[in-house]
């Protein structure tokens, strides 16, 4: 790993936010992964506004304080027995993400963001105790799939394809957004004719690669010239690739794109549109599909919004514009590709 990869977390987190919430409002909030450093991290516990300024405290600590819920009988008491006799609810997260979704604190061993944050709520509404596990974007669907994992929370978009296997407990929109770097003549993107010819990243895997490979077989059915499209598995080396000119733009996640312009300087959002396509994209919590427990799932984040814990979390990780009126079950997701 290079080492501006490895210091781009611990900048981050040394670096006031106050231009950091404005971004996020602005651009209305949404998996690829992120460098996770692992240079020694400074003693200080949250990178914080100057006082008085409005802006976003945000916490990089592993004492993380969390918001939490009290136990809710009526929907603790259909969780399936397998998991109710254990105590625990095993939940899959990618700790290599990027702040405020899911990231490592400054000991590089707690796992911190919206994600977990949301995650310990379900757990407490369910009464259950929350055994976190850190792995990579990929292994979250096999270890899901395998019944490791009893759930996920990575900022998951529901797509057609995934609900074949597994369930989902929807919670925040899903927004995606175009980034370059802040001396690039590129100044939006808006449509597939715009990265004509282009060369852009995104995650492998991902509902966003789904997108841009659509955009790209429309530019080249139209006759336009295709994109070429460069994979890395670190969100720091896509930092490295924009600042060198080695790829023009970037299509991931709103949340750390917003956050790293914020902090970083030295790039800036020239698009968004939806995770979900032509469809309003969903982040949800994933399940096995028909294990059981995403009903109850769905039913503690139902519970959760309307006492208002939801919100706050929402508020702690200046999230707010990303929050759902309601929790659905495997609603319409991103369409299949074609073949």
């Amino acid at each position: 790993m290079s080492l501006l990869s490895r210091l781009t977390p611990v900048l981050s987190r040394l670096t006031p936010v106050a231009v950091a919430l404005p971004l996020l409002l602005a651009a209305a909030c949404g998996v690829s992964g992120s460098a996770s450093g692992t240079a020694a991290k400074p003693a200080a516990a949250s990178a914080a506004a100057p006082s008085g300024s409005g802006g976003l405290r945000i916490n990089t600590s592993p004492e993380q304080n969390r918001i939490r819920a009290d136990k809710v009988d009526s929907i603790a008491a259909q969780v399936p027995e397998a998991i109710r006799a254990k105590g625990a609810l095993t939940a899959g997260f990618n700790g290599e993400g990027a702040p405020p979704l899911v990231s490592l604190a400054d000991d590089d061993t707690t796992l911190i963001g919206v994600e977990t944050d949301i995650a310990h709520l379900v757990a407490d509404v369910l009464g259950l105790k929350l055994q976190e596990e850190n792995t990579s974007w990929e292994n979250l669907f096999l270890a899901a799939k395998s019944g490791k994992y009893d759930l996920v929370f990575n900022n998951v978009t529901v797509t057609e394809e995934r609900k074949d296997i597994y369930d989902f407990a929807t919670y925040r929109v899903d927004q995606l957004a175009w980034q370059t770097s802040v001396s690039s003549p590129i100044t939006r993107i808006e449509k597939a004719a715009d990265i004509a010819g282009l060369n852009v990243s995104v995650g492998s895997g991902t509902n966003q690669e789904k997108i841009l490979l659509e955009w790209d077989a429309q530019n080249q059915k139209a006759g336009l010239k295709a994109a070429r499209i460069q994979y890395y598995q670190k969100y720091g080396d896509v930092l490295l690739a924009l600042k060198s000119g080695r790829v023009q733009a970037y299509l991931g996640p709103n949340p750390p794109i917003a956050y790293q312009v914020a902090v970083g300087g030295d790039s800036r959002i020239v698009g968004t549109l939806s995770g979900g396509g032509s469809l309003d994209g969903l982040i949800a919590a994933m399940t096995l599909k028909g294990n059981g427990l995403v009903e109850p799932v769905s039913e503690a984040l139902n519970t959760l919004i309307e006492n208002g814990k939801y919100a706050e979390v929402l508020k702690r990780w200046g999230l707010e514009n990303e929050a759902v009126t309601e929790s659905r079950i495997n609603p319409p997701g991103l369409p299949r590709q074609a073949e």
